[in-house]
């Protein structure tokens, strides 16, 4: 039970981190501008709806693909945590995310919900570096089945904390304003970067480890 409920915290907080949903709120309006509220709620529904689909696919194909070519968990540690503080630095930034926005305000809600809601602003390299490297965590994924489960539902949770935050983003963003999104995003992206710090504090230690440089504890 407390691995499980280690897997959901990490996996949850690190994908909340990694997604930022409070970065993607203006875009969100900007994007529907002059819409009603209930089409807010139904793009939000979509676009996550996709991403969690492409989530979920990742998921469970990326992690055969690794174990198939016999890719060492320790690697997957280091590389997904190189990828975590990347992107956890670049939110210390000004936000670079108006360049996913399309030049034609016009385009379809459907099309909007998939690019560049889903992808890339929620299923991008942060979130697979994210499934990766707790899927890393779970040795014996059949054998250890309870405890695999906590990433899943810890996905499922981040979606819908996710699909909240845009459906109400209109009034989120009259109560935080600009500021306090950014001063949020740079808190989170230190958050980040230190969760990938940590994969690939891990993953060097494993490594090491496995090709005996050092004493196994």
């Amino acid at each position: 039970m407390e691995k499980f409920l280690t897997l959901f915290i990490g996996t949850f907080t690190t994908m909340l981190a990694v997604i930022n949903p409070l970065e993607s709120l203006p875009i969100f309006l900007k994007l529907l501008a002059g819409r009603d509220d209930a089409a807010h709620r139904r793009v939000a529904r979509l676009s996550c709806i996709y991403a969690t689909i492409l989530i979920f696919f990742f998921l469970v194909f990326g992690t055969l693909v690794l174990r198939l070519f016999a890719v060492p968990l320790s690697m997957v540690r280091i590389v997904g945590g190189i990828i975590l503080m990347r992107i956890g630095f670049s939110l210390f930034l000004p936000s670079g995310g108006a360049d996913v926005i399309p030049p034609d305000g016009s385009a379809a809600a459907d099309n909007i919900a998939f690019v560049p809601l889903a992808m890339p602003l929620m299923f991008g390299p942060g979130v697979l570096a994210t499934v990766l490297g707790m899927c890393s965590l779970v040795r014996h994924p059949v054998a250890d089945f309870f405890s695999f489960t906590a990433i899943p539902l810890a996905i499922a949770a981040a979606m819908a904390v996710t699909y909240l935050t845009l459906a109400y983003a209109k009034r989120l963003m009259g109560r935080i304003g600009p500021q306090g999104i950014d001063a949020a995003t740079r808190l989170v992206g230190f958050f980040v970067a230190a969760i990938g710090m940590g994969l690939i504090f891990h993953g060097i230690i494993e490594a090491l480890q496995s090709y005996r440089v050092i004493a196994a504890t």
